[in-house]
């Protein structure tokens, strides 16, 4: 199914070419070695001297407010965006040598959720990668699908128009549909936005299973209070890079004060110096 806003995508020489393409040889699953970005009609950077190395089965959580850069890392790392300066290597090589490693949840607002499609059509989508353009799914890309719509509970669903979904039911479609992909990195792109606690709690434990195999996950959210129990480190983004580690370590009232760009009134400032001293 189309997104809402086009970019650049792979033709089926490039899927041919890298799908099979073997991750084990690897160092990093994503590194940035001073990447900056700034759009064509703005006049500030979107990003800014970005230095950053992630491993095979982290979870990060990619943390900071609105216009912070989030969604522009994630777009870079697909190619949907040409890179300003800098370099960005996707298991080892450069973006486009690898795409079809990675498994992406857009913004649901980015996703044309009108276009007449099935759950089931949507899920299969994601063995695209594995299939290329022009080959017609076999009984290995049914059971996929068949066994993603399982994991995140909407088998009952897969005959429905997606646009007839509620907004919980739409992300355990695209995350089936993630699952089909069986990539090796995962984006999401704020994926927790309008859905119910059930499928949080979905959400997580898929992500959570997913590391546990050796799968890479990058999650933007604004939400602080899953950093702790569900990632493994978190990333403070406001533009550069305000804090990263473990989520007990960083996730600091000063950290936050940085990230979102407030200052705590005076009162907390002697209080937080007393109980330092």
């Amino acid at each position: 199914m189309p997104y809402r806003k086009g970019g650049r995508g792979l033709s089926s020489h490039d899927y041919e070419k890298n799908r099979d393409f073997p991750v084990e040889n690897a160092q990093a699953v994503l590194s940035f070695e001073g990447v900056s970005h700034r759009y064509e009609q703005s006049k500030e950077e979107a990003l800014s001297d970005i230095w950053l190395s992630i491993d095979t089965g982290e979870r990060v959580a990619l943390v900071g407010p609105n216009g912070a850069g989030k969604t522009t890392l994630l777009k870079l790392i697909l190619g949907l965006e040409k890179l300003g300066s800098g370099e960005i290597r996707v298991f080892g090589r450069p973006v486009a040598g690898c795409l079809p490693r990675v498994a992406v949840i857009p913004q649901s607002s980015a996703v044309d959720w009108l276009f007449p499609v099935s759950v089931r059509q949507v899920v299969m989508m994601g063995r695209y990668v594995h299939l290329g353009w022009f080959k017609r799914p076999g009984t290995e890309d049914r059971e996929a699908v068949e066994s993603a719509m399982e994991s995140m509970g909407i088998s009952d669903l897969a005959d429905r128009r997606v646009g007839e979904l509620s907004g919980g039911e739409r992300q355990r479609v695209m995350l089936a549909r993630t699952l089909a992909h069986d990539g090796d990195l995962m984006l999401l792109d704020e994926p927790l936005n309008h859905v119910d606690l059930r499928t949080q709690e979905m959400i997580f434990h898929t992500l959570e299973e997913l590391s546990a195999r050796g799968k890479t996950v990058i999650v933007s959210t604004h939400d602080l209070g899953v950093l702790v129990v569900h990632f493994t480190r978190a990333l403070f983004l406001d533009k550069k890079i305000i804090a990263d580690g473990p989520p007990k370590k960083v996730l600091t009232p000063q950290t936050i004060a940085r990230a979102y760009g407030f200052e705590f009134h005076k009162d907390y400032q002697a209080w937080d110096k007393s109980s330092n001293s």
